[in-house]
């Protein structure tokens, strides 16, 4: 049986609604013949870069993209409410993947002083990208004066490997036991208000309370003063550092030979799922909003699954991780056909093609509009962020998936040339892209 700490991917991976980061190159040398990535990881990191290109696709595409949540269950419709929901599963896997990457980082025999150094320099890469990069990137605009900037993912994922710099010091009990603490616990400060400022006719975030969007609290903060253009926290940093943390501590299990591997994988993901199904019916705790059947019995179940994104609620993170780790558990022993292989692809490439699918999505939906003769111009807008688009325009959901296929197939080759430069190659600064 191959060592496990030989068959380990020499990956990062971030994550939503998120892109993975790749670990520069170990310096360890191991013989081609024992050589083998696991590529299980890489699959379930590919397959959610996927899923999330088509959130962003719909996005950009459907009709009532922007006219109400697609997880109201009062508003939504099956096939509208899935296939947003499962785009769910993308930023809280890759947010946790990053930190099992990590791990396994150490076990390829990378110390700790060189993993936190990599870890601060790659998470201060990842928040001025964010800051930087994406605004223009995804609006097609230069329109400072309506939205400075936002911050979701990108930026989320930078803060919590600084602050998993630090975490890796802890013995590996502490690291569990602060991680499950963070992510059971910090629920209960779902009720905080703090002061805010009333603004001229508009009630304004002031100082504290724009600490407290940044920190747990989703919402528009105007760090020039209001009026002034807006910085929308899409992404608060409680509890995502711990989600880092816990993948960190779960990439201990590839230790283990993988028979035993998959024993403990199906445990650990099986009990998830089981407490999440368990919490969730009792209704009390878990998650801000609580499910209801006044809707009916068939939206009874969308609102059993309608959970809290913005921050991530403990039953939202259990919702995700828990199938993740299970899909983890099968797929070990699937991944030659040739769909698996070209998920893997994008799986070793994730934030390559976390940038390239912003790009892409947005042209083709672009180009649509216009073959449809509908007016494009609100596609080059801050649309959502300073006001909603027109009506009339947007496609229904058979559009939205079409174009997002094509995206994909786009993106396939783009991707496969980078991982092969990647694989061949070991410069340093595509530890960075």
């Amino acid at each position: 049986m191959t060592n496990a700490i030989d068959s380990l991917p020499r990956t990062m991976s971030h994550g939503a609604g998120a892109p993975g980061m790749a670990a520069p190159a170990s310096t360890t040398t191991v013989p081609p013949t024992t050589r083998v990535r696991i590529d299980s990881v890489d699959l379930l990191r590919g397959l959610i870069m996927v899923i999330m290109m088509l959130d962003h696709t719909r996005d950009f595409v459907h009709r009532d993209a922007f006219s109400f949540d697609p997880t109201d269950v009062s508003r939504t419709f099956p096939a509208l409410f899935f296939t947003r929901w499962i785009t769910h599963f993308c930023a809280p896997l890759f947010v946790f993947l990053a930190g099992t990457a990590v791990s396994f980082q150490e076990m390829r025999g990378r110390s700790k002083p060189q993993l936190s150094r990599f870890l601060v320099t790659r998470g201060l890469w990842l928040i001025a990208l964010e800051l930087v990069v994406l605004r223009p990137l995804v609006f097609f605009n230069f329109n400072y004066a309506e939205l400075l900037f936002f911050m979701q993912v990108i930026w989320v994922t930078g803060w919590s490997m600084i602050v998993l710099a630090a975490a890796i010091h802890l013995p590996w009990r502490w690291a569990v036991a602060l991680s499950l603490s963070v992510i059971a616990l910090h629920n209960l400060f779902d009720g905080v208000q703090v002061t805010t400022f009333k603004g001229p006719g508009t009630p304004v975030p002031g100082f504290w309370e724009s600490i407290w969007y940044v920190v747990h609290r989703q919402g528009p903060i105007f760090p020039l003063g209001f009026p002034g253009p807006v910085v929308f926290v899409i992404y608060p940093l409680i509890p995502w550092p711990a989600v880092m943390l816990a993948g960190y501590a779960f990439g201990n299990l590839y230790r283990k030979e993988e028979s035993h591997r998959r024993r403990a994988l199906l445990l650990l993901g099986g009990s998830i799922v089981a407490g999440f199904v368990a919490i969730r019916l009792i209704n009390m705790y878990g998650d801000p909003v609580s499910w209801t059947m006044r809707f009916g019995a068939a939206k009874a179940v969308l609102s059993f699954l309608a959970l809290t994104k913005y921050p991530p609620s403990l039953l939202y993170l259990m919702m995700t991780i828990g199938p993740g780790i299970l899909f983890l558990a099968f797929a070990e022993r699937h991944t030659s056909s040739a769909l698996a292989r070209a998920f893997i692809t994008f799986g070793r490439v994730p934030l390559f093609f976390y940038l390239l699918q912003w790009i892409v999505s947005h042209v083709l939906a672009i180009a649509a509009t216009w073959m449809a003769s509908k007016p494009v111009g609100y596609l080059f807008s801050n649309v959502g962020f300073a006001g909603p688009p027109p009506t009339d325009v947007g496609f229904g959901l058979p559009v939205v998936y079409a174009l997002w296929i094509l995206g994909v197939i786009l993106l396939y080759p783009l991707c496969a040339s980078f991982a092969s430069v990647k694989a061949r190659r070991g410069d340093w600064w595509l530890s960075y892209v």
